[in-house]
């Protein structure tokens, strides 16, 4: 059974959250204190399979808590799970080492979905080192297209010669647009190709990250020339950009 940590100082909030992981199978600890959730979890992080983390919290702030969780190097999945809108907000909190985010009022159902989503995710990147030292450990798979190369055995990206420092969700969309390149690629195909959603959810995760993507490898962001926006549709990565 999988431990959900859910951190959120309003009693209503948490005890739906807990009600409707315990109801899909999940063992449920809580807290409503960020200074709390933040000694628990980093004292015993391996005591936690997920956690879901509000931003506005009494004693250390969502974002705070995660900054430094990831810091310390503690690798738990983290949903965001926050009332405000505002897409700084989020881009810090992804930026910050969290996996997702979920904006208030929320599905319960919806929110479940998509933590066992991050979790599937999380299993996957734990088996890749092993089947990669299975290889041998000089093995090297890369990956280049244009300006960018992606050593997919190491988890490295460089950019026009230049090493790119990428969160794990941005290294994945990364490698989804590589390898699809000039493939006209809808948000919800993205959705569920990169986050593993196979239920209608907000679209803005892929936007906020496409954003933050261009940010580290175009060199004109607001201009950008690999990662192109198809009107209507979602994105194209284009290869002759860096030819």
């Amino acid at each position: 059974m999988q431990t959900v940590f859910v951190v959120d100082d309003e009693d209503s909030i948490q005890k739906l959250v807990a009600y409707n992981f315990q109801r899909a199978g999940f063992a449920v600890e809580t807290a409503s204190n960020g200074r709390e959730a933040y000694d628990r979890i980093r004292l015993s992080p391996s005591e936690f399979d997920i956690v879901v983390l509000d931003l506005m919290l009494p004693g250390m702030d969502g974002l705070e808590v995660c900054k430094r969780l990831r810091q310390e190097q503690v690798k738990t999945p983290i949903i965001l799970l926050t009332a405000r809108d505002d897409e700084v907000d989020l881009v810090l909190g992804l930026e910050m080492g969290a996996d997702d985010y979920v904006t208030k009022p929320f599905s319960p159902r919806e929110l479940v979905a998509r933590a066992r989503a991050v979790l599937r995710r999380a299993e996957t990147l734990d088996a890749a080192p092993e089947a990669s030292g299975a290889a041998g450990e000089n093995t090297s798979v890369m990956l280049r297209v244009s300006d960018v190369a992606m050593d997919l055995s190491r988890h490295e990206v460089s950019v026009r010669g230049n090493p790119v420092e990428l969160t794990p969700k941005e290294f994945d969309l990364l490698r989804y647009l590589l390898e699809h390149r000039e493939h006209v690629l809808s948000r919800d195909q993205l959705l569920d190709r990169v986050w593993g959603y196979s239920v209608a959810t907000d679209t803005r995760i892929v936007d906020v990250h496409v954003s933050h993507l261009r940010d580290k490898v175009e060199l004109d962001p607001k201009n950008p020339v690999m990662i192109r926006t198809v009107r209507g549709i979602g994105y194209k990565f284009t290869e002759s950009a860096g030819k």
